[in-house]
């Protein structure tokens, strides 16, 4: 089970089936890898449906499909169980299967190597014009690849919820310190990579990671001052970052596109307009917003599942972060030290994808859900090691979440507004 799904991995991020050689071969790859893992997962006995991210990932896809029904497109209840249907799969299998630490560092591994393949791709595009794939660059100076990446925006995100896997890798040493160099220069490269996407959502994510490890670190008060000096080193840059105001037409853009979401979402409260419709009910304009498209299309009920499942890695790995268990010898403290650096790895990783998220609409993108995957694996295997650590109940949490989503959709009102009048 563990290879095909790593194998499946490697597929969804690398995509080497959409290079030329094999496009045309006409083979379903990526569906075939995914169903013989999910049916060598299915007679293992070591099945553990009781974290809430399962329910709440199989009532989501409920919803994405009910939200057709409502809106009148029965087809399209169909159409959202043949495109989120594997996304669930995969999340099962991965979550089920990356759950020992060795597992856990496996796939680390597989997802900082495929993230370094993608930015050497880009390196090579800024060379030569066009990658090893025959994809040229975007709008002449952006990075891109194949597939889901072909969007620099999306580049950026792959490369951001890496890098702190980059450095988690590097800080193990080993190999006279050749295992630390050679991570240290993959997240260097990774860094430039990020760089050559111009995705502003990218290069504030690398602010918001900076500032939690720091909070982690130095407090909340030393956090702020980093974020905001990193932010102005990021806005002197020879870079789109130079370009943010609420009154440039892009930043503008955005906000009136959150601002017809939140429309929407007063049109139609319960279920929204439906998933992928909001362009169609924006002048074919894209949320630019991952919050307010889920908001927007799936409604307060659907906002409240996906919250709630966003949520929960985060509470999980401030849960092992803030834990403090009785350790008898140096080996469990040293034990215990890297088990807490590693969810710190994956707070961060989750730190930079929303924060990036934030501005671009990838609420239904599979990177989300296979990093929120390894995140579930990861606090399973925890908890089993520790089992001091909490359990997380979604019976517990009934009434937190519609509060949690009703609170974060005035505040989304009020950001918006504010915005609307300072433009």
């Amino acid at each position: 089970m563990f290879f095909f799904i790593l194998l499946y991995l490697i597929l969804v991020l690398v995509r080497p089936q959409d290079y030329p050689a094999l496009a045309d071969s006409g083979i379903p790859m990526l569906p075939i890898v995914l169903l013989i893992a999910v049916l060598f997962w299915l007679p293992s006995r070591d099945k553990n449906l009781s974290p809430p991210h399962y329910v709440l990932l199989g009532l989501f896809l409920v919803v994405l499909m009910l939200s057709h029904i409502v809106n009148g497109w029965f087809g399209g209840a169909l159409v959202q169980l043949e495109s989120f249907g594997p996304t669930v799969l995969a999340f099962t299998v991965l979550a089920h299967a990356a759950v020992d630490l060795e597992r856990v560092r496996k796939t680390l591994f597989v997802f900082v190597l495929s993230g370094v393949i993608l930015a050497l791709h880009g390196i090579d595009q800024i060379e030569h014009g066009i990658g090893w794939t025959g994809v040229g660059l975007s709008q002449e100076t952006r990075i891109q690849y194949l597939g889901i990446f072909n969007d620099p925006n999306d580049l950026g995100l792959l490369f951001i919820i890496t890098l702190p896997m980059a450095l988690f890798l590097a800080s193990r040493g080993g190999l006279l310190g050749l295992r630390r160099l050679f991570w240290w220069a993959m997240a260097g490269v990774l860094v430039y990579a990020i760089y050559l996407t111009a995705s502003r959502g990218a290069l504030v994510a690398i602010v918001a990671i900076a500032a939690v490890w720091f909070w982690q670190r130095r407090g909340l008060v030393m956090a702020g001052m980093l974020g905001a000096g990193m932010l102005g080193v990021l806005l002197m840059l020879p870079s789109r970052m130079a370009d943010i105001d609420a009154s440039e037409s892009s930043a503008a853009g955005r906000i009136d596109a959150w601002y017809a979401g939140l429309e929407m979402f007063l049109a139609n409260p319960l279920f929204g307009v439906g998933p992928g419709l909001f362009a169609d009910n924006n002048a074919n304009l894209t949320a630019h917003n991952s919050f307010v498209l889920v908001l927007a299309e799936t409604g307060i009920i659907g906002f409240t599942i996906w919250l709630a499942f966003v949520i929960y890695g985060f509470r999980m790995m401030m849960a092992v972060i803030r834990y403090q268990p009785e350790l008898d010898d140096a080996a469990a403290r040293a034990d215990w030290k890297a088990e807490r650096s590693l969810a710190t790895t994956l707070l961060l990783s989750q730190v930079g994808f929303y924060s990036a998220a934030f501005f671009l609409s990838r609420s239904y993108v599979i990177l989300l859900y296979l990093l929120a995957a390894l995140v579930l694996g990861y606090y399973t295997g925890a908890c089993r090691r520790y089992p001091g650590l909490p359990r997380f109940d979604l019976a517990r949490d009934i009434v937190r979440w519609p509060l949690i989503a009703a609170a974060s959709t005035f505040g989304l009102y009020v950001i918006v507004k504010i915005l609307l009048v300072t433009m």
